[in-house]
């Protein structure tokens, strides 16, 4: 083997590397990517279910107003937040009014026990449980991804195409980690 082979193999060697690693980011982004939209998806069905269990409890309280201004107000905030940080931040002022809705909701014993109420309730219990996943698989794929950024030799090609590390989807509020309550 002469050295015009050996240089060959060589170069083909990190051609080849360089186009398994950028693919490989190029993975990793849109599985990041998926993974915010999964989240996207859950937070849409929790924020459809709001309206309803609150025209439900309003029907038997009526006089708690400031509860369900708290809770439509919190919604259309967490709607409108783009980012995780912002997102995250939004998602604890919603969780904390939808406790705050269901404290409201304990004191009226004939709402409990609305198939009604106890139907959204549930859905709702069912909804926290999915974005609790699709929390956990996007900060999965974020890691994975900032990982892959951060680590030698891949870094190199992250900063020759600028490829930037995701946030993580965090909640900062202890009481927003918790799921919502809904059980009677």
């Amino acid at each position: 083997m002469n050295t015009t082979t050996i240089i060959l193999i060589v170069l083909a060697v990190i051609v080849l590397w360089f186009v398994f690693v950028y693919n490989r980011f190029i993975t990793l982004i849109n599985r990041t990517k998926e993974a915010w939209s999964d989240i996207d998806v859950q937070l849409k069905r929790r924020y459809d279910l709001i309206p309803n269990l609150v025209g439900t409890v309003k029907g038997y309280a009526t006089h708690e107003r400031e509860a369900f201004e708290n809770v439509t107000k919190a919604r259309a905030q967490s709607m409108q937040a783009k980012t995780p940080a912002t997102k995250g931040a939004a998602e604890n002022m919603l969780s904390s009014a939808l406790k705050s809705l269901f404290a409201v909701a304990e004191a009226y014993p004939d709402l409990k026990a609305n198939q009604n109420f106890l139907q959204l309730q549930q859905e709702l219990g069912d909804t926290e449980d999915k974005i609790q996943a699709a929390r956990r698989f996007y900060n999965g794929n974020v890691r994975d991804l900032n990982t892959a950024l951060q680590t030698f030799p891949s870094n190199f090609i992250a900063s020759m195409f600028r490829f930037i590390p995701r946030e993580f989807f965090e909640l900062n509020d202890v009481v927003a980690k918790e799921p919502v309550l809904v059980k009677f």
